[in-house]
């Protein structure tokens, strides 16, 4: 199996997901270089991950031979550095959003399109392995068709990206209503890591539904606490006519007698005295695996996991151009969470159209 090449653009954080990923798995994949134009910062870089880094994109294409780039830069900056790698045609995985507003996602889509930029946007949730179990349920056909999500997991357009997916939506437009709430909670950790000492703080909640036209119902409930919180939990309801997911738990009807309630359990390699190393295996319902790891044996997080796979989708789609994430997906999930934040601020009930990506 060839290795994936890619490049990065962009020396922050999340560009650090890669690197880990390409370090934690040599044998699947290789960093041709980043581009990061600080020299002090790239020097940082250069001696902490041993990589190439490049003060420009040509630089990092002439000499490292990308199979595509990644773009982990400021949603400012994305638009411009995605025209510049259609222009020299370079496939782009591209973080999310690919633009920040309405009328950016709009001329993006055109002057992409124009160009005939290979892009897809890494939008990893979908593929964090419990979300991929709880599809792969959906795909069995055991729950029925799915009228209603429920998902407080993700904010903005990545719980949109879950919802949307789990709905089977495409760019049906939508009756949205919206509003924000806040409530007193002990301040959490961060990024930085735990607290010092006990401090109060402010939780911020968006909830929103969202009434397709096809009659199937999105709930949206998020607060930014919950990626990092001890005591906010995630939620999940996936309901059909036949069956439903709450949490990791599938419960449906093998007919109309006898209802069938399977756990999502999670297996491990490493535990009980087993000396396969320590990684996810993968997760099952009852006899059948629903997700199974496909970097095992390498030991990371189900983020990295995630992350992992948009590179891997990413290479599928330019060896048979079966498209994961596209612009147009990224951009209506995006577009959803704006008209989401419209119709919080204005207090009305807020409809969305057909934007020019969904096609005829």
């Amino acid at each position: 199996m060839d290795k994936i090449r890619f490049g990065i653009i962009g020396g922050g954080w999340r560009a650090n997901f890669y690197l880990t990923i390409a370090k934690v798995s040599p044998e699947r994949f290789e960093v041709a270089g980043v581009v990061v134009r600080d020299e002090a910062k790239a020097a940082a870089f250069a001696e902490e991950w041993h990589v190439p880094v490049y003060g420009t994109l040509d630089e990092l294409i002439t000499n490292g031979s990308p199979s595509f780039v990644v773009v982990s830069v400021p949603w400012a900056a994305s638009p411009g550095i995605l025209k510049q790698l259609a222009e020299r045609g370079v496939p782009a995985l591209s973080e999310t959003p690919p633009a920040p507003d309405l009328a950016g996602l709009t001329q993006l889509h055109a002057e992409l399109t124009q160009l005939g930029a290979r892009v897809q946007v890494a939008e990893q949730y979908p593929l964090q392995p419990l979300h991929a179990a709880r599809q792969a349920c959906i795909a069995t056909g055991r729950l029925g068709r799915v009228s209603q999500v429920q998902v407080s997991v993700a904010h903005g357009y990545h719980g949109l990206a879950l919802m949307r997916r789990w709905l089977g939506i495409g760019f049906e437009t939508a009756e949205i209503r919206a509003f924000a709430y806040e409530s007193p909670i002990v301040k959490g950790p961060g990024r930085a890591g735990a607290p010092e000492a006990e401090e109060m703080a402010v939780s911020k909640q968006t909830i929103a539904t969202l009434r397709f036209e096809n009659g199937q119902l999105g709930i949206f409930d998020f607060t930014g606490d919950q990626y990092f919180s001890w005591i906010r939990s995630n939620r999940v309801l996936i309901r059909g006519d036949r069956g439903e997911i709450v949490n990791d738990t599938m419960t449906y009807l093998q007919d109309y007698l006898t209802p069938i309630e399977l756990p999502l359990i999670r297996k491990n390699a490493g535990e009980n005295g087993n000396l396969e190393g320590y990684y996810l295996k993968g997760i099952m319902a009852g006899e059948q695996w629903v997700y199974k790891n496909p970097l095992a044996p390498a030991r990371l997080t189900d983020d990295e996991l995630a992350v992992a796979s948009c590179l891997l989708r990413m290479d599928e789609y330019l060896r048979t151009g079966q498209s994961y994430y596209s612009l147009a997906d990224a951009s209506q999930d995006h577009y959803l969470n704006l008209l989401i934040q419209q119709a919080i601020a204005s207090g009305e009930t807020v409809v969305s159209v057909r934007q020019p990506w969904a096609g005829e």
